[in-house]
């Protein structure tokens, strides 16, 4: 008994003697996620509680320097809603819905075929990884200001500036010259489908820009799979459209429901997004108003998230480890 309780003793030790190997990773679990936790309570919540209350209030300005807060309850958010500008904010709600339900899909096939690809063994595979995480990076920072003043991506992203005289651009033109359109129609295929293919040719130069991560995540996630599952599926004669279906997909899954999370976080949060340009132009006006419109827009993100991960999550395959 006494040789029971000091074999205890031992395992409760190894947390502060660094000799259970989870107990090590729970540390340094925490010291890696510490400098966010500091400057998240240092910096971001004291501004997140300031934003929260100037919803609520009246921001007067004093002569002399300084402002006075006066008390409007809900008025703010009541007037985002169904007030003069009610009505438009609500048209951009729901057509940021509307481009979201376009990016998600697009970007989370394009990015897990590209991760698919790259993941194969070939020639320069690590060059190719670098070329298609560029436009990460060149759309940050210092990068993204200078590329939003650069001719060649003007011509690229514009369709007033790369139109011709029958006021079709560029994109528009290799649209046309892939005859899309006739395509699916020989294949008597919807008009739904015609349109979010040939929307998402469209704009492939915007999807390429925002595959990057999501392709990275695919692509740790299909390294984590054994080649001893690939290997067996071989000797029983499985092709590669099985396999992909039967192995690679459900083991992946997690994968896709947390790029699917950061995909609607990303789209949502976007400066292009109708609903934050929208919300620019009135915080100039009225921050008040703004700050309102802000902590609606964030509840419905939130919403949305929520209902999303939880449809998803029982879809998803956890591969046990014991």
């Amino acid at each position: 008994m006494t040789k029971l309780k000091q074999f205890d003793l031992r395992e409760k030790m190894k947390f502060f003697t660094g000799k259970s190997l989870e107990k090590t990773k729970g540390r340094a679990g925490l010291l890696f996620v510490l400098p966010f936790a500091l400057g998240f309570l240092l910096i971001y919540l004291p501004i997140i509680l300031d934003s929260i209350c100037f919803s609520f209030f009246y921001i007067k300005n004093v002569r002399g320097g300084g402002y006075e807060l006066i008390f409007k309850g809900f008025e703010y958010y009541n007037e985002a809603l169904m007030g003069a500008g009610g009505s438009q904010f609500v048209q951009k709600l729901i057509a940021g819905l509307q481009q979201l339900v376009f990016d998600v899909p697009v970007i989370l096939i394009f990015s897990l075929f590209i991760a698919v690809v790259l993941n194969q063994k070939m020639l320069g595979r690590a060059a190719f990884r670098a070329i298609f995480f560029i436009p990460v990076i060149l759309s940050t920072g210092l990068m993204e200001s200078i590329n939003a003043a650069d001719i060649t991506s003007d011509y690229m992203g514009s369709e007033e500036g790369t139109a011709n005289g029958a006021g079709e651009s560029t994109s528009q033109q290799l649209v046309s010259a892939m005859d899309i359109q006739a395509l699916f129609a020989n294949m008597k295929v919807g008009a739904e489908i015609v349109t979010f293919v040939t929307s998402a040719v469209n704009n492939i130069y915007d999807i390429i820009n925002r595959c990057g991560v999501q392709m990275l995540i695919f692509l740790s996630g299909l390294q984590a799979i054994s080649p001893a599952i690939y290997e067996a599926c071989r000797i029983d004669g499985a092709s590669g459209w099985e396999t992909f279906w039967k192995i690679t997909f459900p083991m992946i899954s997690p994968m896709i429901l947390v790029n699917a999370v950061y995909t609607i976080i990303d789209s949502f949060t976007s400066a292009s997004n109708v609903v934050m340009s929208y919300i620019y132009d009135i915080y100039e006006s009225n921050q008040s108003l703004a700050t309102a419109m802000s902590w609606i827009y964030f509840l419905m993100i939130i919403l949305i998230i929520a209902v999303f991960a939880l449809v998803a999550s029982s879809m998803i395959f956890y591969q046990k480890r014991d």
